[in-house]
């Protein structure tokens, strides 16, 4: 399992991946999951990787190389799609493609077997509007949109609660990768199957460039985060009041008396 998140603001795009990969409990490895493709002027495009690792690293070679759509005569790649539509397009083509080959000839227990697959893309080039999408292993895929500017994959359900509390379209680009660390912080120390080092992409609207960053696990940044933010979530609810309803005796517990022979 891993963990992805994207975060689309007014500001612009950040992108952060684990990198652990786990074939059991006894079979732990790392391997980069936040792919970037630039073309300094031209694009500046991330893609963020979650489940089968065959099935994902061969759909982003196919994506590189070039895929035929069906609604085309050319071979179309990553670096020359026009928009980011259709490099969605173009990956969920090459991710569909690449379930089929494994589950040939299909059968109705193919969604069972563990080819499922996952991805974020976001970015911008250049004529159009930034955007970032979820790409389904079937092909299909969704976009983020203002009223809830992020996206997960992979295992989100420790980091989500913090990004809908916290998370808004008007939220500067810094303090969205403070609250993405946050949720990498709060998901870590929950399931084992994600972890360090991590990679970060943020990407300024309109400048089609990017600062990409990887974050160990001993980073003094990321591990003051996680500090601070267990000390402010302990302080938090001790300063929650009681429940009003709940009868309980304070009265202290009167000591044992020692006898002394």
């Amino acid at each position: 399992m891993t963990y992805c998140v994207g975060m689309l603001v007014d500001e612009g795009l950040a992108m952060i991946a684990d990198t652990r990969t786990n074939a059991g409990v006894d079979n732990i490895s790392s391997y980069r999951k936040l792919h970037i493709y630039k073309s300094p002027g031209e694009r500046m495009l991330a893609v963020a990787t979650a489940g089968n690792l065959s099935v994902t690293q061969t759909a982003l070679a196919m994506a590189s190389a070039g895929v035929k759509l069906p609604d085309s005569i050319d071979v179309e790649t990553l670096e020359t799609a026009p928009t980011l539509f259709r490099a969605a397009q173009l990956l969920g083509h090459a991710m569909a493609s690449v379930r089929a080959s494994i589950n040939t000839p299909p059968t109705p227990t193919a969604d069972g077997l563990n080819v499922t697959a996952s991805m974020l893309l976001g970015g911008q080039i250049s004529g159009g509007k930034m955007g970032l999408y979820l790409i389904y292993g079937q092909g299909n895929f969704i976009e983020c949109g203002p009223d809830t500017p992020y996206l997960q994959i992979g295992e989100l359900k420790y980091g989500k609660p913090i990004l809908d509390r916290a998370l808004h379209s008007s939220t500067t680009l810094s303090e969205a990768v403070k609250l993405g660390l946050i949720s990498f912080d709060s998901t870590i120390r929950s399931n084992i199957a994600v972890g360090p080092p991590l990679d970060l992409i943020v990407m300024p609207r309109d400048q089609l460039s990017g600062t990409a960053r990887r974050i160990e696990g001993d980073d003094p940044y990321f591990r003051d985060l996680g500090r601070r933010w267990s000390e402010a979530l302990a302080a938090a609810h001790r300063a929650m009041p009681d429940p009003t309803w709940l009868d309980v005796d304070k009265t202290p517990a009167p000591r044992a008396m020692t006898v002394v022979s």
